[in-house]
This record gives C-alpha cells, structure tokens and sequence, in this order.
C-alpha cells in the first residue's frame, strides 16, 4: 500500500477542519449579536470553565494553565465591559 497521498489528505482534512470552525465562530458571532449578553454569557462562561477543567485534567503545564485563565480574564472583562456600556 503507498502512503504518498496521506499527508495530502491530512492537510485536506485540517483544511475542512479549520473551515468548520471558521463557520462555527462566525454563526456565534451572529448570535452574539442578535441576542443579549444575559443570554449568551453565562453559555461562554460554561464553555470557558470546562475548557479550563478539562486543561487540568490533561496536567498541562502551569505557564499553559496561567494563559488560558488570562483569556477567560480577558473575556470576563470584556465582557463586563460592554454590559456597562450597553447600559449607559
């Protein structure tokens, strides 16, 4: 059996892939803005968290833990953020 197509069908796959979650960012953007953020915050927030257990759970390194804490940080404030600003 040759394997000299295999590491274009890898690429082909991580291309539909990566155009599957293009997609997918682009249908919460949507979301997002249509509905608000009392809706779809605490949704971020349970996605945010149990990307952060699941980080714990595969003992990745502490630098690597410390980041995506910093991210959702980030995205709390954010968050917060344009609350206070659509209430203004």
């Amino acid at each position: 059996m040759n394997d000299s197509n295999a590491p274009e069908t890898l690429d082909a796959k991580h291309e539909q892939n990566r155009q599957r979650r293009i997609e997918a960012i682009k249908r919460w953007v949507e979301y997002i803005k249509s509905e608000p953020p009392e809706k779809w915050g605490p949704q971020q927030n349970m996605v945010v968290n149990d990307q952060l257990t699941s980080a714990q759970h595969v003992q990745i390194s502490a630098k690597h833990q410390q980041h995506i804490k910093d991210v959702a940080d980030e995205l709390a404030n954010i968050q917060r953020d344009d609350s206070e600003t659509q209430r203004d």
